[in-house]
């Protein structure tokens, strides 16, 4: 394996072009400054927001105009710490970015406060007379429906003020992480010292057919992992106690019922997902981790062996320009205004996937408005990386679309939709690959990428919100959060979902340090039911071919402007019911049937 690179030694390439944000570091010091001065153009607002229609719609412009000046700002200072959380400069302007963002936030909450003291009737009423407020229409009567649980005005400022503070714990763990944690080198078995990394342990180590050194690489990682358990049990108890005190004061009757609101999402349908893919999914995932074993040969199978490769002979090296070739190929029933979308990401270096130090680990597609995605992730080679890359490249196309078509307020959706655009992208790939794959031992090895994104999404993910669950509880009847707790917490989830078929070893029961999402409300679960819609739309585009593609189409354009069942509902898929789930599930057993035949 080659070494390491520093930031400044990547291939042009290989990283994003931060040029479409701001030309120079300068001329973001020079946003960023004058966005303080121009926080008057719309706090000239305050106290009047109840005047007129004609008041409200200037002051909600105003604030736009901000916001998306705010988020580009933001973002360049978060997609710098990204790549390289060891610089020091790039810390400094994160922070100088994010008390800025806080004193912003800070000014403008009297906006939502002066909207909810407005007499009954009111806001209705300027919807009457102001056509320029009909776009506002969804987030005004959003915001009205959260009124019951707003604190006094001057309490929801001080809260906006202290925005930085209270993103403390996810700076924190994501700064330590990114910084501070370093890891083993390992010994391969030619003699040679191999570097350990989170990016690599989680997008190579893991997924090698090599049991030695995916073992080697294990201990390393989880020996990193628990010389910080406890500073991250401690930010992590931290950001549980912030939830629970705000879900209290707030006057909502749990912590999910406050982080659901927003998300539009009824408690029953939260616990459908958790309930039913834990219950139904289980045996279906014991018996694929049986077959690893048995075609491993190994005595016990770990949580680290879960991700290695069926058949190593048919899981070859992938440079990055191959995979994306396949993407694009298997994307083009999307339409040209979508593939124009995928071209430009591939082609003007929307994409950063070299691997650097101090680079952050996983993947993630983050949409400034008024600009155009960047996608980050580490390629390592192998063709989980394509699944990854057309994944945040179905994010990329989605929030595109979403500001083209849509204003600012209006772009986003429900949590709960945003992982369907992202893992279509993978169901879409699957099928162009199973298309191609004539030699049945192929189809095999294209089966054991397919079942690493329900892996990913209906194992990993979905079990990080079964721990969520189970942490609230454990804090909410006033628990102490350890890292012994957390470790245990942990250990029974993995436990009650694998039952005797995986060793649940310490390292198994330190996964709760891996992710961040625990630090992003409930988010975790969300990735299976977007896995669920995803399921069924690219069963659809198969059979139907353009008409399903174009409601699909539809539907990423409609940004946030409808709530997330209507969002499904306008590619044809019903998610009030379980059902949808329950065919999934089915789907992904009749997968491991035809491993099971294969691997006779």
């Amino acid at each position: 394996m080659s070494k390491r690179l520093a930031r400044t030694d990547a291939p042009k390439e290989q990283t994003w072009d931060l040029s479409d944000l701001f030309a120079s570091v300068e001329a973001w010091e020079t946003e960023l400054n004058q966005l303080s001065k121009e926080v008057k153009n719309v706090t000239q607002y305050k106290g009047r927001l109840g005047e007129s229609s004609d008041v409200l719609l200037a002051c909600l412009e105003a604030q736009d105009e901000l916001l998306q000046r705010t988020i580009r700002v933001a973002t360049y200072a978060h997609l710098n710490t990204s790549v390289d959380g060891t610089n020091p400069a790039y810390q400094a302007n994160a922070s100088h970015a994010s008390s800025t963002v806080a004193s912003i936030d800070a000014a403008l909450s009297f906006i939502q406060s002066e909207i909810l003291d407005l007499p009954e009737g009111v806001v209705e009423e300027f919807l009457s007379k102001e056509e320029g407020l009909s776009t506002y229409r969804k987030t005004l009567t959003e915001l009205l429906e959260t009124k019951p649980h707003r604190l006094s005005p001057e309490t929801e400022a001080i809260l906006a003020s202290l925005g930085e503070v209270l993103d403390g714990p996810f700076s924190i763990y994501s700064r330590s992480k990114t910084a501070d944690m370093q890891f083993d080198p390992i010994i391969d078995e030619q003699g040679e010292e191999q570097h350990v990394s989170l990016a690599l342990y989680e997008t190579y180590y893991e997924q090698s057919s090599n049991t030695t050194e995916r073992r080697k690489a294990y201990a390393s990682y989880t020996k990193a992992l628990n010389q910080y358990k406890n500073t991250f049990a401690a930010t992590y108890a931290t950001e549980v106690k912030k939830q629970v005190v705000m879900a209290r004061e707030r006057n909502y009757k749990s912590v999910t019922d406050m982080l659901l609101q927003p998300q539009q999402v009824t408690k029953e349908m939260y616990d459908n997902i958790l309930e039913v893919i834990q219950t139904e999914l289980a045996p279906h995932m014991r018996r694929f981790a049986k077959l690893k074993q048995r075609v491993f040969g190994l005595d016990k199978m770990y949580l680290c062996d879960l991700k290695a490769p069926l058949d190593p002979e048919y899981n070859p090296d992938v440079t990055y320009d191959e995979a994306a070739q396949e993407v694009l190929e298997a994307l083009e029933v999307m339409g040209p205004e979508y593939m124009d979308i995928m071209t430009k990401a591939i082609n003007e270096r929307w994409v950063d996937y070299a691997d650097t130090v101090g680079k952050r680990s996983g993947a993630f597609c983050s949409s400034p408005y008024g600009v155009h995605p960047y996608i980050l992730m580490t390629w390592a080679g192998k063709m989980r990386s394509a699944f990854t890359l057309a994944h945040e490249l179905g994010h990329a196309g989605h929030f595109a679309l979403a500001g083209r078509y849509q204003r600012y307020h209006n772009t986003r959706p429900s949590l709960y939709f945003i992982e369907a655009p992202s893992t279509l992208n993978e169901m879409l790939l699957s099928h162009s690959l199973l298309a191609k794959s004539t030699d049945p031992r192929k189809r095999l090895a294209v089966i054991v990428q397919v079942l690493g994104t329900y892996y990913h999404n209906y194992v990993t993910h979905l079990l990080e919100g079964e721990m969520q669950r189970r942490v609230y509880a454990h804090a909410e009847a006033g628990k102490p959060i350890t890292a012994n707790v957390l470790c245990d917490l942990k250990g029974a989830v993995l436990s009650d979902f694998w039952g005797d078929t995986v060793e649940i070893d310490e390292g198994a029961r330190l996964t709760w340090m891996r992710q961040p999402h625990y630090y992003m409300g409930l988010y975790p679960y969300t990735y299976a039911a977007g896995l669920t819609v995803s399921t069924a739309v690219a069963q659809m585009i198969q059979e139907e071919g353009q008409p399903a593609a174009e409601r699909w189409m539809e539907a990423l354009k409609a940004g946030g402007t409808k709530k997330p069942l209507e969002l499904m509902k306008m590619a044809g898929i019903d998610m009030t019911s379980p059902e949808p789930i329950r065919k999934t599930v089915q789907f992904v057993g009749s997968l491991i049937d035809e491993l099971e035949k294969g691997f006779e």
